[in-house]
């Protein structure tokens, strides 16, 4: 019989367990991320810079952004948002044509997801929150050159007719 300080100490592991943090997501249904659906402009950095998610339907969510600049568009994104084979909710972004990569999601909440890929050169890591009904934060961040790196990506909610014409 294992001593009973033992007892104590495994059901608080048990316990433990379902709040792990750096855990691997479990896998979620691509409605769970109905959250970031919508338009959203930038509203810090670069001004011309647009994020459209459509809701979840037929197991997808596509997005795609913009940005423009002094009137012509100097980068742009697809993404998609979907179940891999295995079950794991995938972000899949697309920039300027380049075949997509694939993030698994690595963490998620209520109104917030990570995606990571740590083969990828960069970014590792491309995060979503939702900070209140009319904010979004995106952001992408690993290695770049041996050097950690971070970057921000601040969005307003705005009406898709507004995203649509640049300020």
């Amino acid at each position: 019989m294992p001593p009973t300080f033992i007892r104590p100490i495994a059901l608080a592991a048990l316990a433990l367990a379902g709040v792990c943090t750096s855990c691997p997501a479990r896998a979620q249904s691509v409605d769970d991320m109905a959250w970031l659906a919508g338009c959203w402009r930038g509203h810090a950095g670069e001004a011309g810079t647009v994020e459209h998610w459509l809701a979840p339907a037929g197991g997808t969510m596509l997005g795609m952004s913009r940005t423009v600049r002094q009137g012509k568009t100097v980068e742009f994104e697809f993404m998609q948002l979907r179940q891999l084979p295995d079950g794991t909710l995938a972000l899949m972004p697309q920039p300027s044509g380049r075949p997509a990569t694939v993030f698994r999601l690595l963490s998620s909440g209520p109104r917030e997801a990570v995606f990571e890929n740590p083969t990828h050169d960069f970014p590792q890591r491309i995060a979503y929150a939702r900070q209140e009904d009319s904010r979004l934060l995106a952001s992408i961040e690993g290695l770049r050159n041996g050097a950690p790196r971070r970057i921000e990506f601040a969005f307003s909610r705005v009406a898709c007719e507004a995203a649509a014409s640049q300020p």
